[in-house]
């Protein structure tokens, strides 16, 4: 059986996002689908000893009816040096700090222009650090149909997938009849979030990768 997740490439993914990648045969990075404001594309979070805080990489307007991968970050303030102090003042003190900072910093420290070229040289890191080995794809590479479900089936057909895992969210629109009829399998992720040490308490769940790597170094590797 070959299995294929396909998911949006957000700024500094949770863990989450990663276990997806490890628990498939092909990741598709569906970097070409029209972007939404307030998720998680251009933004995460990361947790301080006064609670959670928001990182949001500010965009050019406008966004709206663009796909991802043609979305332009706003350089007029030094928005990467404020998420740096935020990162930094957050977690210096935790114990596998050193071990990931000066790679993180130098990514930040970059002048980007795209968001889709940020968060992939990002997730590139994550993906090396965490030692997964998945294949991958930019559905952006593809062929595929405009329609919601059709669109996904493209990609699986593309990938030779068996099975499509999709978010739980899928039931609300996906279409399982034209994958029955392609002879793709449907089933949905029951992901529970691993808990692990964290600074503060009480835990909190969903944060930016970067949470798990500062506090848990290598053996985050056994959380994904």
């Amino acid at each position: 059986m070959t299995n294929v997740i396909i998911r949006q490439p957000g700024y500094l993914p949770n863990l989450g996002f990663f276990k997806k990648i490890q628990s498939c045969d092909t990741f598709v990075f569906l970097d070409d689908v029209q972007f939404v404001k307030d998720r998680f594309d251009n933004r995460n979070q990361i947790l301080s000893k006064s609670g959670k805080i928001w990182l949001t990489v500010p965009l050019k307007r406008p966004v709206f009816k663009k796909n991802l991968n043609e979305i332009v970050i706003s350089n007029e303030n030094d928005w990467n040096l404020d998420h740096l102090n935020l990162i930094h003042d957050a977690y210096a003190n935790s114990k596998f700090f050193d071990m990931y900072w000066n790679s993180i910093k130098q990514i930040l420290e970059k002048r980007w222009e795209k968001l889709i070229d940020l968060n992939m040289e990002l997730i590139d890191y994550f993906i090396s650090i965490l030692d997964l080995e998945t294949k991958t794809v930019y559905s952006s590479k593809l062929k595929k149909s405009s329609n919601q479900s059709q669109r996904l089936l493209d990609i699986c057909n593309y990938c030779n997938a068996s099975c499509y895992i999709s978010g739980v969210s899928g039931k609300e629109y996906l279409n399982e009849e034209i994958f029955r009829k392609s002879g793709v399998k449907v089933i949905y992720e029951n992901f529970q979030h691993p808990i692990y040490t964290q600074l503060y308490k009480p835990f909190e769940q969903n944060l930016s990768i970067l949470d798990l790597l500062f506090n848990e170094g290598e053996n985050s590797k056994n959380f994904i």
